[in-house]
């Protein structure tokens, strides 16, 4: 048995493929204790893992103060995050031995937290991976078409935190790719190699794995009888962009009234009484277990965050993404790229045009064709169960 540090920031998406992947390293004997925020410790700890936290809305108020209109700004928000996780969570396991350490690819404290605690370091890749080659033609971009005046103060900002991160830590950092992707001896990367775009650029230190699609571990009341044989169109925003009461009345004109059967998820920040009149074939709800929702359903409508869509394709729903931010749009593009489903820009939607598209999408055999692919190549690979076998491998390798 060996004790593993794993770190984690504090979003649905980079939590929920790591759930079956605790479980399953728990069940193999391994002692897991998992950082995270406070909102994710009741989840956590119904894997058996001992949850740790670090202050959320501190974590989340320096990274915004870093800037949000460019990369290398919420490059510079992650280092400015440093001074919440890192003496948080040293003084929470002072004393404590750890065998290895698991870190999220987009927390930016990860990989200095192996480096100061010089553990061997496994990477947890939740979204798209990205080459260092890739990333660093992203920061070219970035140098070559925004003006100088404005580079520059974001360029000497960076430089300034990698120094004060050195000074306090020890750490150095060599590039904005390694506080952006936190690069490890190994990545387990959540997706398949055929859906990741250029995925044929990865060498093998980076495991393929699939979707790790488990139990969310949340309580969610739904009746199923509702739906069941009915195959409804399932509409959500996901959890952090989902305050869109106009989007919501739209969906409403678009499909209130027609032959289908419609399940909208809303978030909890939105008020059901905030829509209006409910018509009658419309399910509003909150929240619903999206996995179980999804095994009934005959259209996925997405923000097409990399959970929901990777859930709809493994239970072969055809998709309509309308993205919202992050990587949204590149995973949009990927769907409509193997023909899983189209895209739509939230921007001057019409109710008509989305009629439209879901009656194109639910016509067409080539999207049901194109989903069962993807969904073969899904459950071909081995998720979460798959992603602890390449742990185990990395263990072996490093004597642990």
């Amino acid at each position: 048995m060996a004790r593993v540090l794993f770190i984690n920031g504090g979003s649905e998406g980079h939590i929920n493929p790591t759930i079956g992947v605790v479980q399953e390293l728990i069940s193999r004997g391994e002692e897991v204790v998992y950082f995270s925020i406070e909102a994710f410790r009741e989840r956590m700890e119904r894997t058996g893992a001992s949850v740790r936290t670090f202050d959320d809305q501190k974590f989340i108020k320096a990274f915004i103060s870093g800037g949000r209109d460019y990369l290398l700004e919420r490059i510079n928000g992650l280092l400015l995050t440093a001074d919440i996780v890192i003496p948080s969570v040293l003084e929470q396991i002072k004393g404590e031995h750890f065998d290895y350490i698991i870190h999220d690819s987009m927390f930016g404290c990860g990989r200095l937290l192996a480096q100061i605690l010089k553990l061997p370091a496994i990477n947890s890749c939740t979204s798209f991976a990205q080459t260092k080659e890739s990333f660093n033609h992203i920061m070219e971009q970035f140098s070559n078409h925004v003006p100088t005046d404005i580079v520059k103060p974001i360029n000497e900002k960076f430089q300034n935190l990698t120094a004060m991160v050195k000074n306090k830590y020890g750490v150095e950092i060599h590039s904005p790719y390694e506080v952006f992707c936190n690069p490890a001896p190994l990545t387990i990367v959540y997706t398949t190699r055929e859906f990741q775009p250029y995925g044929e650029a990865f060498d093998q230190t980076y495991k393929f794995v699939g979707p790790s699609i488990s139990s969310r571990l949340t309580q969610e009341n739904f009746d199923f009888t509702a739906i069941k044989g009915n195959n409804p169109i399932y509409i959500s925003l996901g959890t952090v962009f989902n305050q869109a009461v106009d989007f919501y009345k739209l969906c409403f004109e678009a499909f209130g009234n027609t032959d289908h059967t419609i399940v909208m998820s809303i978030g909890k920040r939105t008020q059901i009484s905030d829509l209006g009149e409910v018509p009658e074939n419309f399910i509003v709800k909150n929240e619903v277990p999206q996995t179980d929702i999804l095994q009934y359903t005959k259209l996925f409508i997405t923000h097409g965050g990399m959970n929901s869509t990777h859930e709809g394709l493994y239970y072969g729903v055809p998709l309509i993404v309308i993205p919202q931010s992050a990587d949204q749009p590149v995973i949009a593009g990927r769907v409509a790229d193997v023909g899983a489903g189209i895209k739509l820009q939230m921007e001057s939607l019409t109710a008509h045009q989305l009629r439209e598209a879901a009656e194109h999408v639910l016509s067409r055999p080539s999207f049901k064709k194109a989903v069962a692919h993807i969904r073969e190549s899904f459950r071909k690979t081995g998720g979460y169960h798959q992603a602890v076998d390449e742990i185990f491998t990395f263990k072996s390798q490093y004597h642990i």
